[in-house]
């Protein structure tokens, strides 16, 4: 029960689009216990309007294999509008499907079957690192570049630039730290987590996909061949 006087806490709302109506049964029975609301989708078209038509999704749980618009597609439509995190669902687990999961913007990836309790401490995580970046509050600028980590919002030039949390994450850190060399399994550490268990192929994708929104602005993210990545803007 809810203390006299204290303000109900907003439950995060997840979007689970897949075509299969047991898994979409199982994965919202498991997420509403653990205090989310779920919206359901069964096909990529549907999803899309969804998210486009609601006001608020905190996370997408997106299956790659839909009919119509499948997931790729998906997740590229929700980038182009929105940083919220989106978690690719796949029954194959080649190593080409998940790096291309990242370069179109996906936060995380998890092969069928899914293991309930390990996808919740994933969502927990992803849920935990972006709030943490959230509540620092800073504002850091190099050139024409600036983050505005209040609100959350990159802008180059003045024009703002839609980055997914990832991506936000290690620019972030590249530019707190500007004119010094990060090393990639820091920056895994540091945006993934120690219970990541990806490769360090997976930084290298995010932060092609980094320079390639920045624009000529990108060219600040210098690669330091063999160990990491230095931001010189």
């Amino acid at each position: 029960m809810q203390p006299e006087g204290c303000c109900p806490v907003e439950k995060k709302t997840v979007l689970v689009v897949d075509d299969e109506f047991k898994i979409r049964v199982l994965l919202r029975d498991f997420l509403e216990k653990e205090g989310f609301q779920v919206v359901e989708a069964e096909d990529g078209k549907q999803a899309l309007h969804i998210f486009q038509s609601r006001s608020k999704v905190d996370l997408v749980l997106l299956d790659v294999m839909l009919p119509g618009y499948d997931g790729w597609t998906v997740c590229r439509e929700i980038r182009k509008r929105s940083d919220a995190p989106v978690i690719m669902l796949t029954a194959r687990g080649e190593e080409f499907d998940e790096v291309h999961g990242f370069e179109i913007g996906a936060d995380d990836y998890v092969v069928k079957p899914v293991k309930l309790t390990a996808l919740i401490a994933r969502i927990h995580a992803l849920f935990r690192r972006i709030e943490k970046h959230r509540e620092e509050k800073k504002r850091l600028v190099a050139g024409d570049l600036e983050i505005d980590d209040a609100s959350h919002v990159v802008t180059v030039d003045n024009k703002e630039i839609v980055l997914s949390p990832k991506e936000y994450a290690l620019l972030y850190i590249l530019v707190e730290r500007k004119g010094r060399v990060v090393s990639r399994e820091e920056l895994m550490n540091q945006v993934w987590g120690y219970e990541y268990y990806g490769g360090l192929r997976t930084v290298d994708t995010h932060i092609n996909r980094l320079r390639m929104k920045l624009g000529n602005k990108g060219n600040a993210i210098t690669t330091i061949r063999g160990y990491g990545y230095r931001f010189e803007g």
